[in-house]
């Protein structure tokens, strides 16, 4: 399990340059005009992860699994998509299916690539997306509240514990404001989930930056940084024509070199990694043998038993015990036998918490 995302933004503002290098194809075709990209692109990534290595060669196992990471290329956005305008139906469906959105904001000046405004202002370009996805939202609610209400009126149990979200995020709505700023108590979570939400998703602006200002950003950049400072959301500068470069890289020294000159540490891959992991709360835990060492993702603060149950369902549903290792006694005790015999490893029940970076071996029966 990794995690996926939708790459969202008005046209024209590099989406599919940054879903092609990004996924290193030309699944997506990058064109300078509206609606290039009809249908959603779907590219899978394995997510660099330097412990799960380490973890590798101590084990001596014969394949390295990654966890990985999804996005899927969805067609520009334009004004009036919540009504149908452009390809604005079949842009909102496809959007829903994602667990978090990347919004792409163009902040730099090119005369020789059109803008649908005719100008650069990527926080305009923001709250435009964004008030498409909240009329989109606003729409569906409307239908399902007064169905909603006749049947809460005759006792549904079921309808009596959705109305009083719903009605929260119908009057945030209402407001202007997504429904991820409403209040949702933790007994809630499920309900808020089951209306399916698109402005419920966490958001991740990504900058899309010329070369020169790739590494520091720009003015614009600085004014989305403090947007998504403001509303809780994420921000990453990524040059989209960079990132094309990098792609065509054949070795990681070259890769390395290439950005270091450019006054970067990391590709634009690994910050939007990292950057959505964070947004979701996401955590990676480790399974090693001589067969494989493996990466799992989950979400934070999720129990043993079902941390299991994403490598098989057997797991969860006879779950026993975990034998666990933290990673850090890991590498000190160069391997799992190291760390036994340091009296390193832990047996964990049905109510531990995966923490980050665990490397486990789950006991079970069935």
């Amino acid at each position: 399990m990794g995690f996926n995302c939708g790459i969202v933004g008005l046209p024209n503002v590099g989406k599919s340059t940054l879903f092609n290098a990004l996924t290193q194809t030309a699944a997506a075709e990058a064109a300078n005009y509206p609606f290039c990209t009809i249908e959603p692109n779907i590219g899978r990534v394995a997510v660099p992860d330097a412990r799960l290595h380490r973890i590798f060669s101590i084990t001596g196992s014969a394949r390295e699994i990654p966890t990985y990471l999804e996005f899927v290329d969805i067609a520009g956005l334009v004004r009036g998509a919540s009504k149908g305008e452009g390809l604005g139906n079949k842009f909102l469906g496809h959007i829903r299916e994602v667990a978090a959105i990347i919004q792409v904001l163009r902040c730099f000046e090119d005369g020789g690539v059109t803008h649908v405004e005719d100008s650069i202002d990527p926080i305009r370009d923001a709250e435009t997306v964004e008030t498409e996805l909240m009329l989109a939202d606003l729409d569906s609610l409307e239908r399902r509240v007064e169905p909603l209400e006749k049947r809460a009126s005759i006792g549904d149990k079921d309808a009596r514990m959705q109305l009083p979200v719903m009605r929260r995020a119908l009057a945030a709505l209402q407001a202007g404001r997504p429904a991820r700023t409403i209040d949702v108590a933790a007994g809630e979570a499920a309900v808020f989930a089951s209306l399916h939400l698109i402005t419920a998703k966490p958001v991740l602006y990504v900058c899309n930056m010329d070369e020169d200002n790739a590494a520091q950003g720009n003015a614009l950049s600085r004014r989305v940084a403090a947007m998504a400072a403001e509303t809780g959301q994420r921000c990453v500068l990524i040059s989209a024509a960079i990132e094309a470069e990098v792609a065509q890289l054949d070795s990681a020294q070259e890769k390395t070199e290439f950005l270091e000159a450019l006054g970067l540490a990391e590709t634009g891959l690994d910050r939007v990694i990292a950057a959505g992991y964070a947004l979701l709360g996401l955590a990676t835990y480790f399974t090693t043998g001589p067969k494989e060492s493996r990466a799992w993702t989950i979400p934070g603060g999720t129990r043993a038993p079902q941390a299991a149950g994403v490598i098989h369902s057997d797991f969860e549903k006879g779950f026993i015990r975990a034998e666990t290792i933290a990673y850090d006694a890991f590498i000190d005790c160069h391997g799992e036998q190291g760390a036994k015999e340091a009296g390193r490893m832990r047996l964990e029940g049905k109510d531990y918490i995966v923490r980050d970076g665990d490397i486990m071996l789950f006991r079970f029966n069935v």
